[in-house]
């Protein structure tokens, strides 16, 4: 008589090692490359076992590329020594996220997929943007909080495209004090620079004229 094969016992260590290929996966291979199927066999848990706990692909995505950090108390942390040294310490906040697997998993991911992905795509704008750097910017109460915050992450996209996904061999080797150096004065420029009164983005401007 065969026994039917049955679901690995559920429980948070189980959802967490499938949160862990799900990282690793759409990181390497992005939303469209990786399959449930695939992540189940990273984890070593039937794919039924994944959909049980996530559901369809997107909602474990979206499980998947959840900040690996506190906006809040992280705000407390980048503000309290005041604005001075500011882009430096939010560099320095960045490159360390990037440098732990983890977090590199998630910026990766996240980027891979918004590159084929609509969905995938607001979900950048969302996390990077949205939960992170408008927040930040709108708490230094500067003017066009949304715009600083959009050129800020394109800076920090354009930087985990070409270090950890293209590969650029001078920005893989460079080491974080120096790339926290160079980072951190564009990433001030940003949040301090002067800004024209009309200044706004062009799809807003479109927007109202129409």
């Amino acid at each position: 008589m065969s026994s039917r094969r049955g679901r690995r016992p559920g429980g948070s260590d189980t959802r967490e090692e499938i949160l862990t290929a799900a990282r690793r996966l759409f990181g390497e291979d992005g939303f469209a490359g990786t399959s449930l199927r695939q992540i189940a066999t990273a984890a070593g848990v039937d794919v039924r076992l994944v959909s049980h706990y996530f559901g369809s692909k997107g909602d474990l995505f979206v499980a998947a590329v959840e900040l690996p950090f506190d906006p809040e108390s992280t705000f407390d942390m980048l503000l309290a020594p005041g604005p001075a040294g500011l882009g430096e310490r939010l560099a320095g906040f960045v490159l360390d996220i990037l440098d732990s697997p983890p977090g590199r998993q998630v910026m990766t991911g996240m980027l891979r997929a918004a590159a084929s992905e609509d969905q995938a795509a607001a979900m950048v704008r969302d996390r990077l943007v949205g939960q992170l750097l408008l927040p930040l910017a709108s708490r230094l109460g500067t003017d066009h909080a949304e715009l600083r915050a959009s050129l800020m992450g394109s800076q920090i996209a354009g930087l985990v495209l070409a270090r950890h996904i293209v590969g650029l061999p001078a920005l893989v080797d460079a080491d974080r004090e120096t790339l926290a150096g160079l980072l951190g004065p564009v990433l001030a420029h940003y949040l301090t620079v002067d800004l024209p009164q009309d200044a706004e983005p062009a799809a807003a401007a479109v927007s109202e004229g129409a």
